[in-house]
Order: C-alpha cells, then sequence, then structure tokens
C-alpha cells in the first residue's frame, strides 16, 4: 500500500472514528473518567453569527432538529450502558446546554468550556483549567464535559466532529489520557 493510500486511511479513522468497543464502555461503567462530547450538529453556518450574546439563544447557532436527537441518543446510549454519570458541565453556548439538557437532564455552566473559536485571548486560562479538570484522578462516576470543537482542539490537540465524544483517562499532575473517541450513531 503506498503512503498516500496509507494517509488517507488514517485520515478516515481519525475523522469517522468508530462505534464505541465493549472495552470502552467497560471503562465508563468503572467511572472516574472525564467525557469530552463537542456538541451535535447545528443549524447551517460556522462560528457564531455577528453580534450573537450569550444571554440570547436566539442571536446564536443553535442545534439542528437532527442535532437535537444526536444529542438524546447519546444520553440513551450512556443510560443502556449503565455508565455512572456524576457531573455535567458545559459552555454557556446554547448549543451546548441544550446537547447537555437533551443528553443527560442536568447541567452545570463552566466558563473554562466556552468556545474558542476566534477568542485566542482566553486560551491559555482556559486550557490550564481544562487540564486541571481533565488530569484530576477522580472516584466514583464520570465527568462529563460539553464544549465545541476549538476548545476540544486547544486542550487535546485532535480536531473532533460535531456529536464526536473523547473518553480522557485522568493521570495527575497535569497529565490525562485518551482511552477511546466514538460516535453514538
Amino acid at each position: 500500500m503506498d503512503a498516500v493510500r496509507i494517509a488517507a486511511l488514517l485520515l478516515a479513522f481519525m475523522v469517522f472514528p468508530a462505534v464505541a468497543s465493549d472495552e470502552l464502555w467497560d471503562l465508563l461503567r468503572g467511572g472516574g473518567q472525564v467525557v469530552l462530547i463537542r456538541h451535535p450538529l447545528t443549524d447551517p453556518g460556522f462560528g457564531d453569527p455577528q453580534g450573537f450574546r450569550l444571554e440570547d439563544c436566539s442571536t446564536q447557532r443553535n442545534l439542528s432538529e437532527e442535532g437535537r436527537e444526536h444529542a438524546k441518543r447519546i444520553g440513551e446510549a450512556f443510560r443502556l450502558h449503565r455508565v455512572p454519570v456524576d457531573r455535567v458541565l458545559s459552555s454557556p453556548w446554547c448549543r451546548c446546554v441544550e446537547t447537555a439538557s437533551l443528553a443527560f437532564g442536568s447541567v452545570e455552566l463552566s466558563p473554562a468550556l466556552a468556545n474558542l473559536f476566534g477568542r485566542s485571548e482566553s486560551r491559555q486560562k482556559q486550557v490550564a483549567e481544562l487540564t486541571a479538570m481533565a488530569s484530576k484522578p477522580r472516584p466514583g462516576g464520570n465527568l462529563v464535559l460539553i464544549t465545541h470543537g476549538s476548545t476540544v482542539l486547544a486542550l487535546t490537540r485532535i480536531p473532533v466532529n460535531m456529536g464526536e465524544i473523547m473518553v480522557l483517562t485522568p493521570q495527575g499532575e497535569g497529565r490525562f489520557a485518551l482511552a477511546g473517541r466514538f460516535n453514538v450513531p
């Protein structure tokens, strides 16, 4: 196989992650993981509209109907696989809050999960806060963080698709390991 085909296969794996394996669901059932979720599909567009306001969802790019259904399927998959969730934190953007509410019910807002797209002045502080969250070993259930692609990329250096889920295993001292990534179909 030539280098171009190998690169294309690797890219396809990175861009279109598989459904979670039984081993990954077992890991999540055991608790103590950090679950990063990029909000699902939104209405058309990229970034936020000019003049948007966090306190007014009508001024933002929001989940599409397909995105809302996807968020519900994510929650159903976690319940079906009996994944314990201790806490759900969300970016204050409406598309993330709605994802958290539809999937898990309760949600706490966290400025550390805010969208970094076009907001590089906050990057260093947010990445430090997120690194602390993702690296702190925790007993019990899992910590779910619902955010944006730009924020996941800043933390992990891995691009993610809308609705994609990454599982991070905290290792203490500012370190974490990628345990896996998947989509809920």
